[in-house]
């Protein structure tokens, strides 16, 4: 039985992932290291800041600009005006509050970056208290640690948790901290994901899955 289901945010419950790697490499090719939309997808989606900047500035071999995580967000809040939810993740917690299975956030974005996001699109309510970003633990995806976290801060055992994943990254921390992980290929390529429990496509899908674990 499912005693926790551990949701990440850009992708899942928020439809942000193009709206971010675009910005994202459009900074870095005007910081000298040209990159594309797939590619940013490619190598960053589900890190975090903090494992961007060390991967790339071993790329360019020198500091990116001090102000390019500023310049990231700013545009990347601007453009959450028009943010939606992902398709079909309401009634996904929905189901969840009706059958009395809990259910948290544990993204690899800042604090402020998720209560921006779940704010626009109406969320913020739903997970209040039960978010969990990569500024509270000292390793980001893909270590373990930020699920792990997440399922001690709220006293269940890893072993009970389902986490809703769309990265490799992702899908690789949650195998590291021996939950049942289930990948959502709406955006990403499935066998990226190859290693998830289970791949969906759909959230009208997830339901039944998380049932099931």
């Amino acid at each position: 039985m499912t005693g926790l289901v551990i949701f990440d945010n850009d992708g899942v419950l928020v439809d942000s992932e193009r709206l971010a790697n675009t910005i994202l490499a459009e900074l870095l090719t005007e910081a000298g290291l040209p990159y594309t939309f797939e590619e940013a997808v490619r190598d960053f989606m589900g890190g975090s800041m903090v494992s961007m900047r060390q991967k790339t500035e071993a790329q360019l071999g020198r500091p990116l600009p001090a102000d390019l995580e500023g310049r990231y967000h700013q545009q990347l809040f601007d453009g959450f005006a028009n943010l939606r939810a992902v398709e079909g993740v309401g009634a996904v917690l929905d189901h969840l509050d009706s059958i009395g299975t809990p259910y948290c956030l544990a993204s690899s974005g800042t604090h402020k970056r998720i209560h921006t996001a779940l704010t626009a699109v109406g969320f913020w309510d739903r997970f209040e208290g039960r978010i969990f970003s990569s500024e509270d633990v000292e390793h980001g995806k893909p270590a373990p640690d930020l699920f792990l976290y997440a399922a001690s801060t709220i006293g269940v055992k890893p072993a009970d948790c389902v986490v809703v994943e769309d990265s490799p990254l992702g899908v690789a921390a949650a195998n590291a901290a021996g939950m049942t992980v289930f990948g959502y290929a709406a955006m990403t390529d499935p066998a990226k994901l190859a290693s998830a429990d289970a791949i969906f496509h759909q959230m009208t899908a997830l339901p039944a899955l998380i049932e099931a674990a």
